[in-house]
């Protein structure tokens, strides 16, 4: 029996855990150097989780199973997802049954349950923030299945490690419908992270926040839950752009030097992807919420625009 899979898949697993805060942690590093203030530094978010594992939870009397329930769900689905996306391999257990759209379910159940816990309580607060996460997610997850099938579309598939392997043969060059759905599922990065100009996670003003608005009653580890799976969250969608797009140096055979090489390649491509995503941040401001619709659906037309030009020009 082949161990090496199932080594890579616990392997992958401990490098989201790990990698997912010091991510969002660098992302904020760079933000306060490109507005000239002072960082907290790389590990400022494992100390804000270790902070809420160590709180009491307090819940609400009228808290049902539901909102008990959520962080765990959300917690254990980015988890699984880490085990979907090939990070450091593309030789993975989950590789065979596994696929994008399983992926872009784990994530839909995650948001459906959050949305839930947020009117479980009553709050105008958590109602509020459920009507806008779906409504973000109404327009954001057909744009993303439309962004990946343009990328199937050559591959003859939809499993991320035959879509993975198949760029790193060279067989999938720089085309016109792989640019159009790069810069789609930028966009859709954007708006399912929750980050700028589609929310601002450093914010608690009620008239902008989405995904805040839906947790204020969590508490303890439940918050702790909720927020490192929000970090893993963003980790596994830069993570999903790589594989996709960029994937050159992901391993494809039971090589630790292949491994080794991998590993270095993602961090390099995490420092770099950070880069970008603080510049985005940092030149555009929050936008309105009803703007958001004509931002996702941008993000719907190009992913449209790089289907019809892959039937139309090659």
């Amino acid at each position: 029996m082949n161990l090496y899979p199932f080594v890579m898949e616990i392997l992958q697993v401990l490098i989201l855990l790990a990698i997912g805060p010091v991510f969002v942690g660098w992302v904020r590093v760079l933000k306060c150097w490109a507005q000239g203030r002072s960082s907290a530094g790389l590990l400022q978010p494992y100390r804000d989780l270790r902070k809420l594992f160590s709180k009491d939870v307090v819940l609400a009397e009228n808290a049902s199973w539901i909102f008990r329930f959520t962080p765990y769900l959300v917690f254990g689905t980015a988890v699984l997802a880490g085990g979907i996306i090939p990070i450091l391999s593309t030789d993975l257990p989950l590789a065979a049954t596994a696929d994008v759209i399983v992926l872009v379910a784990l994530f839909a159940i995650a948001r459906f349950f959050t949305a839930l816990a947020g009117m479980d309580i009553g709050t105008a607060f958590g109602g509020m923030g459920a009507s806008r996460e779906m409504t973000v997610a109404s327009l954001a997850e057909p744009a993303m299945l439309m962004a990946i099938f343009t990328m199937s579309l050559a591959s003859r598939s939809t499993s991320l490690s035959y879509m993975a392997q198949l760029v790193m043969s060279g067989q999938s060059v720089l085309r016109p419908s792989i640019v159009f759905a790069l810069l789609a599922f930028i966009l859709i990065t954007l708006a399912e992270t929750g980050r700028i100009p589609v929310d601002n996670p450093a914010t608690h003003l009620e008239l902008t926040m989405i995904h805040e608005a839906m947790i204020l009653e969590y508490s303890g580890r439940h918050l702790a839950l909720i927020e490192w799976a929000s970090m893993m969250k963003l980790f596994l969608f830069t993570a999903l752009g790589i594989a996709v797009f960029a994937p050159w140096g992901i391993a494809s055979s039971a090589d630790l030097v292949a491994v080794a090489a991998a590993l270095l390649f993602m961090l390099l491509k995490l420092g770099v992807a950070g880069v970008v995503l603080v510049l985005i941040e940092t030149g555009l401001a929050k936008m309105r919420l009803f703007r958001l619709t004509e931002f996702l659906g941008s993000a719907f037309l190009l992913a449209t625009l790089g289907m019809l030009s892959y039937f139309i020009l090659e």
